[in-house]
């Protein structure tokens, strides 16, 4: 469902001159399975996302999402892609319901589809006690439950989630994580970008490290940690992805 090819994207400031986001990276998601990107801040992951999603273009190279080209096929691409960031934003004079419904309009569902979806993602998702709240009035894991709901209420095959859990509880980080696994159940194909160690090691059946816009490593969390020798997943991150910083 998805097989990146050499994504490149490079960025022109006046300062830095030439910075490359994205430096030739290839990988391959397959449906019902959830591939871990994981790297620190400014790494490479939401760019390489991006440009999954068809929000930025590549500079060279490609990636084929759900059967279409990014680069050619982008409104083909978006029709079949839910896209969450950590940054997705609300208006807040709506509800939560109203949010979903929408970007469900948005998408072309039908109204008693519409109706159906909504029933169902708020179930998943634990929202019957603030579904017809003002965005302005929720808390800060409603409204990346709220987020969640209207990226996915179209049901897309491919989701992509960029840090969905970052500022939130532990029991809403909790949950949100239970619908991505529930999510792979279903078939979906999903990438999961995180830093949280504990996350990627609990949820994704491949991990890539990406580390100054190149994929470093991929593999298996056990793969990972016999490449290393390392039995933690943080210290296998360090020696793959910046060996002259390891201890």
């Amino acid at each position: 469902m998805i097989e990146a090819t050499l994504l490149t994207k490079v960025f022109h400031d006046k300062k830095r001159g030439e910075i490359r986001g994205a430096d030739g990276v290839s990988f391959r998601v397959e449906p019902g399975r959830i591939y871990g990107l994981l790297g620190a801040n400014g790494a490479g992951k939401t760019t390489t996302l991006r440009m999954l999603a068809t929000l930025l273009k590549p500079t060279s190279g490609t990636a084929i999402v759900a059967g279409y080209d990014v680069v050619r096929e982008p409104d083909k691409v978006r029709a079949s892609v839910g896209f969450l960031a950590a940054s997705t934003a609300l208006y807040g004079r709506l509800t939560a319901r109203e949010m979903i419904t929408y970007f469900g309009r948005l998408n072309g569902l039908d109204e008693p589809s519409l109706r159906a979806r909504v029933r169902l993602l708020a179930d998943e998702l634990d929202m019957y006690d603030f579904l017809d709240r003002r965005c302005e009035k929720l808390s800060t894991g409603m409204k990346q439950k709220t987020s969640i709901a209207r990226t996915l209420v179209h049901d897309p095959q491919v989701m992509i989630f960029d840090e969905p859990t970052v500022g939130l509880d532990v029991m809403t980080a909790r949950s949100i994580v239970r619908f991505v696994r529930e999510c792979r159940a279903r078939g979906k194909t999903v990438i999961y970008s995180t830093h949280v160690m504990s996350e990627a090691e609990k949820l994704c059946d491949v991990i890539g490290i990406i580390h100054e816009g190149a994929l470093k490593a991929e593999g298996t969390v056990a793969q990972l940690k016999a490449r290393t020798g390392e039995t933690d997943l943080e210290e296998c991150f360090v020696k793959l992805a910046c060996p002259g910083e390891a201890n």
